[in-house]
């Protein structure tokens, strides 16, 4: 007797208690890699303004060994500017996040075939531990960027490697990494804001998180059930079976027959891909590729070059407070959405980005004429900001994983994460001279 799933219909057996454990203990450990390799990435994000106060406190004071990431009471009063500005934008720490995310991106796919998944997964490890010990001890801001580059690499590395991951399991798995990558948005934020809420430092803040680490290594070795043809240890040459398969009506593959059939050679054969076949592929991913970077471009403009502006003296919250629970109700919005595919999906991923576009029209013109009346009003937008960037990420890669063949799967689930990170780029890139516009107002 079979059942399907609640994702895409795919026939999940239920002829033994043990196949349906494996089942369920696949999908959540999915759900936490998801968690555990965005984590990092997240906390950074939500640490950006105490990271260049910290800078701030340096420029102004004498620092001792000690002046690890200061507590921002009130903002930067130093200055004249309206709108109460760090030296620095929040972009500069958000590049950091993103370019070595974006490189890897680009490159890999290529070239990483020739690793075996559990040395990526230990790579992942070490440098997201590394991350968290580096900017946690730094006292000073060029050490803590670089804690911030290794986190980068760490989440760069492990989206691209589960992304590919999941087409050894059934297509459920896809589901439960968008829906555990944005719970770590929730919980990194959350906790991040929580905790120095609550009165911990910064530091011993990054410090407790680095169980999030060894986490992610405990749910890749010992949770997740392996089909026995998996490449653990061992080069994946592209030639092996994949767990689950489809019907011919369902594949829109985007290497085109007749294309196919020209580049055919001995190395296709064996199932690997070619370099002009995987160039094509890159050209059909465009159609998913595009939206996301938009989706995400106008998404991170808003969170990391707008969110630091919008500040409002009158609120209980300080303006560092502000800023970190912009970035958690944000978050929250963002694991709603990614949580969704089990219950909607949305094809037409082109309104997505009209929409996130129009949303940081929106908050531009807010920080520029300051008609908005209180702090809940941008958490509000926020949220739905953050709505529109999960379901426009979690729809891509389950559409992709819908319409490609056996052969092109894994190489375009890993290319086309380069969309979400290339608009995160561009959106620091811009940020960084408008927070120096408004901050010259």
């Amino acid at each position: 007797m079979d059942r399907t799933d609640g994702v895409n219909g795919d026939p999940i057996s239920t002829s033994s208690f043990g196949e349906r454990i494996s089942f369920w203990r696949n999908v959540c450990g999915f759900w936490l890699l998801g968690l555990c390799n965005n984590f990092a990435y997240v906390v950074m994000l939500s640490a950006a303004h105490d990271i260049l106060k910290q800078q701030e406190t340096q420029n102004t004071t004498s620092p001792t060994p000690t002046t690890v990431f200061p507590e921002a009471l009130g903002g930067n009063r130093s200055n004249s500017s309206r709108y109460d500005c760090n030296p620095v934008s929040t972009a500069a720490v958000l590049l950091a996040d993103i370019l070595p995310t974006l490189l890897i991106k680009v490159a890999a796919p290529f070239f990483i075939h020739k690793f075996p998944y559990g040395f990526r997964v230990l790579l992942c490890v070490a440098t997201a531990t590394a991350s968290f010990l580096l900017v946690s001890f730094s006292s000073a801001v060029g050490m803590s960027i670089l804690g911030v580059i290794f986190a980068s690499i760490s989440a760069g590395l492990g989206e691209l490697s589960f992304l590919s991951l999941t087409v050894f399991f059934n297509r459920t798995v896809v589901g439960g990494w968008g829906s555990g990558t944005g719970g770590a948005g929730v919980a990194g934020a959350f906790l991040y804001s929580a905790l120095t809420q609550a009165g911990l430092s910064p530091r011993v803040t990054l410090l407790v998180m680095l169980v999030v680490p060894a986490a992610m290594a405990v749910s890749y070795f010992f949770l997740l059930v392996f089909p026995p043809s998996f490449p653990q240890w061992h080069c994946n040459e592209g030639g092996q079976e994949l767990f689950w398969d489809r019907s011919p009506q369902e594949r829109r593959p985007l290497i085109m027959d007749e294309e196919e059939e020209e580049g055919k050679s001995e190395e296709s054969h064996a199932g690997i891909l070619t370099c002009k076949e995987k160039l094509v592929i890159l050209r059909g991913l465009l159609k998913f590729i595009i939206p996301l970077s938009i989706v995400y471009f106008a998404e991170y403009f808003i969170n990391q070059g707008l969110l630091e502006l919008l500040f409002f003296p009158g609120y209980y919250l300080s303006h560092a407070e502000q800023y970190r629970w912009y970035q958690t109700v944000y978050q929250i919005g963002v694991f709603v959405s990614r949580s969704s595919l089990f219950c909607l999906k949305i094809r037409k991923l082109w309104i997505l980005s009209a929409l996130q576009c129009v949303n940081a029209l929106l908050l531009s013109l807010s920080v520029y004429y300051q008609f908005l009346p209180n702090a809940p009003i941008v958490f509000a937008i926020v949220i739905y900001e953050g709505l529109l960037g999960g379901a426009a990420y979690v729809n891509t890669f389950y559409f992709i994983s819908k319409e490609t063949g056996n052969r092109e799967r894994e190489f375009a689930m890993a290319a086309a994460s380069v969309g979400d990170s290339f608009g995160i780029a561009l959106s620091g890139l811009t940020a960084i001279p408008l927070h120096n516009y408004f901050c010259s107002l």
